[in-house]
């Protein structure tokens, strides 16, 4: 099996935000912004998507007004089959991109359009062109963390619930591989399908925290428990996994395995829906804390948590917070987008 190589150069410093401290509304004040967002939504012809990392408000909500609860593969295909004319996208900004991206004719809003992504931020579009202009022979695959601009260099764009059998088949033409940004979930790729692969040095600050000498402590002490990894995760965290896969794959384990507990390595938001569906098991965060730790995101992305009922009203209100592509930029970014849901569609 090839080796994957980093060949990213440098790996761009991120400033990561601290964590928001938003005011706790009581359950009549609950109530009443919901009812005031729901009446909102009705007025602008407009239909929510959460992440499933966002806040469970959040996802309750979009599932109360006829919206959306979703994985990023999931976002990327409900727009377009809404006819609602304005999507408000609760999540991070690589993902109000890709929905406008691919609904250029709808207005896109977010309730903080400086929510971004550690993967996206520390791959400036400048730095990842010179990248693929190095090595013309590569076929280019991005994550979805990425700008639109990052994502007009691609030749493909996949999530995590894809990347696997995409890289595949681009192994199985013989295609070699630049990957980008995230180098965990490259590793993992490129050793389950056994591709030549050139990384980008990009990683998640929330996964790369998770421990796996702590997870072997946790592992002992929940002997029953099925361990539950997101491949963004540090590859001997991913080594302990009994199920690795994306946000979806995730949930699904929990609901079809017979496990009582789980040991779960993912961002923490995900046990909103993770409850919801099967609230007779017991749900363990994975350990970030212990010796190295610098608990940058406690496993919950402080840039999600930038999304909460307050300023999803305050932009319904005041719709400032829209995406906007530049139309050479949304031409070429479209492609590798459309490429990977016509792959899922014929798959």
């Amino acid at each position: 099996m090839p080796n994957a190589t980093t060949g990213g150069g440098f790996r761009p410093t991120v400033q990561v935000p601290p964590q928001p401290q938003w005011p706790i509304l009581s359950a009549d004040e609950k109530r009443a912004t919901k009812e005031r967002i729901t009446e909102l939504l009705k007025a602008q012809d407009a239909v929510l998507v959460a992440h499933y990392y966002t806040d469970g408000d959040l996802q309750e909500l979009a599932e109360e007004t006829g919206g959306r609860v979703a994985d990023s593969l999931e976002m990327a295909r409900f727009g377009t089959q809404t006819e609602s004319s304005t999507l408000v996208v609760c999540g991070v900004r690589f993902m109000g991109e890709t929905a406008k991206i691919l609904n250029p004719e709808k207005r896109v809003l977010m309730p903080d359009l400086s929510a971004t992504c550690s993967l996206d931020e520390g791959c400036p579009p400048e730095d990842f062109a010179a990248f693929c202009a190095a090595h013309p022979d590569h076929t280019v695959v991005v994550y979805a963390n990425t700008s639109a601009e990052v994502k007009a260099h691609a030749d493909w764009m996949v999530t995590s619930s894809i990347a696997l059998p995409v890289v595949r088949h681009l192994a199985e033409r013989g295609e070699k591989i630049l990957w980008a940004p995230d180098r965990h979930l490259g590793h993992y790729v490129q050793r389950m399908t056994g591709a030549e692969m050139l990384m980008w040095d990009g990683a998640c600050v929330v996964h790369e925290e998770f421990k796996s000498y702590a997870l072997e402590r946790v592992r002992a002490l929940h002997p029953d428990a099925a361990v539950l990894v997101h491949p963004e995760s540090p590859d001997a965290v991913v080594e302990q996994a009994d199920v690795v896969g994306s946000t979806t794959q995730l949930i699904r384990a929990v609901t079809e395995l017979p496990n009582p507990e789980f040991i779960v390595a993912t961002d923490t938001g995900i046990f909103w829906k993770m409850r919801q569906l099967a609230p007779h098991k017991t749900l363990i965060p994975a350990p970030t804390a212990g010796e190295g730790a610098t608990c940058e995101s406690c496993a919950h992305c402080p840039w999600m948590a930038m999304n909460a009922l307050q300023n999803l009203e305050r932009v319904l209100r005041e719709g400032d917070q829209e995406i906007r592509v530049e139309d050479t930029i949304r031409e070429r970014a479209v492609r590798p987008i459309q490429r990977m849901l016509e792959f899922s569609a014929q798959r």
